[in-house]
């Protein structure tokens, strides 16, 4: 069953842990609304108990549920009008927004040629996977998804899905509707003939999680 929840603008909250000037710039995951928001992790590699290295991959089941999900829109998405991309895209929304995305619907209308730098156009469907960033400079889950996710409705993105597996539920929203939360098994209507159950497509793989 789908339930609805009332869409809220968490207050933003500003409280930097260290001076960004001695903070590598590897370790910067995006950029969003002018400040940078790094990896999860990030001052164990300031600490020197981590290499920067070891935060950027993902894990095991964030990695198999990106690939998972990509391949599933791949097959059923109109292979004319769209096309998917994924790797942690990047996305350049103007100056001091640089935003990254695990998987990406662009139509292909839009993508007149592509210029080996970050996207500057909007996708139609936004698909994130889990929370990878540290959240002390922003607050919660709850404030950075929803900063995020309205910075990309403003660029053009028409929906955004957030997959969190820890809870495994899937979060969907539209611009200016409530938000939306639901178990992953349930089915979800990414787009037009392509809907997604994230359980089924786990389970079609024999994976334990």
């Amino acid at each position: 069953m789908i339930t609805t929840i009332e869409t809220v603008q968490p207050p933003r909250v500003d409280s930097p842990v260290a001076d960004s000037s001695s903070i590598p710039e590897s370790l910067i995951y995006e950029t969003l609304n002018g400040r940078p928001l790094y990896y999860r992790g990030y001052r164990d590699v300031i600490a020197g108990t981590l290499k920067s290295e070891d935060l950027m991959g993902s894990s095991d089941l964030q990695s198999i549920l990106v690939s998972l999900i990509n391949t599933h829109i791949t097959i059923n998405r109109d292979k004319k009008q769209y096309i998917t991309a994924t790797n942690e895209s990047g996305l350049h929304l103007g100056v001091g927004d640089n935003l990254s995305a695990d998987i990406a619907l662009f139509e292909k209308a839009k993508l007149s040629k592509l210029k080996g730098k970050y996207f500057d156009i909007a996708p139609k469907i936004v698909i994130e996977v889990d929370i990878k960033i540290d959240l002390n400079a922003i607050g919660s889950d709850v404030a950075y998804i929803s900063e995020k996710t309205q910075e990309l409705f403003s660029f053009g993105v028409e929906r955004v899905l957030w997959v969190l597996s820890s809870i495994r539920k899937v979060i969907i929203l539209h611009p200016n509707q409530d938000w939306i939360t639901t178990d992953w098994s349930n089915d979800i209507t990414v787009m037009e003939g392509c809907v997604l159950n994230i359980k089924n497509l786990l389970d079609e793989e024999e994976i334990s999680y």
